[in-house]
């Protein structure tokens, strides 16, 4: 998923650090973000520079002179003494230069106390929890970072390597804890939650109201990790006439509650590479669903996954063309009945 903070995307941080300040906050739903496959891969990496340190990550930063502003938001979010640890660290180091694209307002607002954890979700982004040495970089579609989602890798022809959508300009400055790659663009996670990105996709309009009508708003927008699974508004369809008007009926609550349950993973954001690795995935409805990888395209539960790896700062969703039915001794025309999956 490509994420920088450009105009569109920092006016959403801006809105969301003032939100965070209010006594009564309404949280925005945060634009939808696309995540880039990485189609173009090489083993030609940028031209390296590398420069051995005794020293550690924090301590190279700031000796280096051109990273003042992130040695700043680091002491600000309480991150120095953990990136002075052991290690080892990938850290894609944005320069001064990097932060001043973005408004003076904005970085204010970040340094803010109140905002410390939103600072730190941002620096963790940048930190990878190994060391990569630029060989090893351009070897990897994704690294998973230290504030728990993936940034992208992509390698175009000419060598030069985009992490999200921030060009890597300087490689290997060796630490005693680790290795920085320099950028020259801030990257930023996804921020929003479960239901604002699934809100923001525009195609899962039903599900978002099956999930009010089921009272699991709270469950979705929780801190999770979760899994989701999540039947597109043509999914939904695919129901027989009057099967999803029932459902959402005051009175079939519990019912849509169990059905909906069946298409969440708890206690882990698992990313289809992950899945695909799988037998069988648990579900909060109770019943485990079989994962079938057949012609590239991976089924769960009877429903085939369309779009994969749909990011969410609480979770990862994977869009189903089917609707999983729990197993209850009859099927269901137009959804995936889970007794018929173990």
């Amino acid at each position: 998923m490509l994420r920088t903070l450009s105009v569109f995307a920092v006016t959403a941080l801006v809105a969301g650090s003032a939100l965070a300040q209010s006594t009564t906050p309404t949280p925005a739903a945060p634009p939808s973000r696309e995540k880039a496959k990485n189609t173009t891969r090489t083993t030609q990496a940028p031209t390296a520079t590398p420069a051995t340190s005794s020293m550690t990550i924090v301590e190279t930063a700031v000796a280096a002179g051109n990273f003042k502003t992130l040695a700043s938001l680091l002491a600000a979010a309480g991150l120095v003494d953990a990136l002075k640890g052991p290690g080892p660290f990938t850290v894609m180091a944005p320069t001064d230069e990097a932060f001043a694209k973005l408004p003076p307002e904005l970085l204010a607002e970040l340094a803010k106390p109140e905002n410390k954890d939103r600072l730190a979700a941002i620096l963790k982004y940048h930190v990878v929890p190994a060391k990569a040495m630029a060989a090893d970089v351009v070897k990897m579609p994704f690294a998973t970072t230290l504030q728990g989602q993936r940034f992208d890798i992509v390698v175009a022809k000419d060598g030069k390597v985009m992490v999200d959508q921030a060009t890597v300009t300087k490689t290997d400055i060796v630490c005693s804890n680790g290795v920085i790659h320099v950028i020259d663009t801030v990257i930023v996670p996804m921020e929003g939650d479960i239901v604002q990105v699934a809100q923001g996709a525009g195609t899962f309009n039903i599900l978002i109201s099956a999930i009010g009508a089921a009272g699991m708003t709270d469950l979705f927008k929780g801190p999770g990790p979760f899994t989701v699974l999540a039947p597109t508004d043509d999914a939904f369809r695919k129901l027989p006439e009057g099967t999803l008007a029932d459902l959402l009926k005051p009175q079939n609550k519990a019912k849509l509650a169990k059905i909906l349950g069946a298409h969440v993973v708890p206690g882990t954001a698992a990313y289809s590479d992950s899945v695909a690795k799988m037998k069988e995935v648990p579900t909060i409805g109770g019943s485990p669903l079989k994962v079938v990888v057949k012609d590239g395209k991976i089924t769960i539960g009877g429903a085939t996954v369309v779009k994969a790896d749909v990011e969410a700062k609480n979770g990862v969703i994977h869009a189903i063309d089917t609707v999983i039915i729990p197993a209850v001794g009859t099927t269901t025309a137009g959804a995936a009945e889970t007794k018929n999956s173990n």
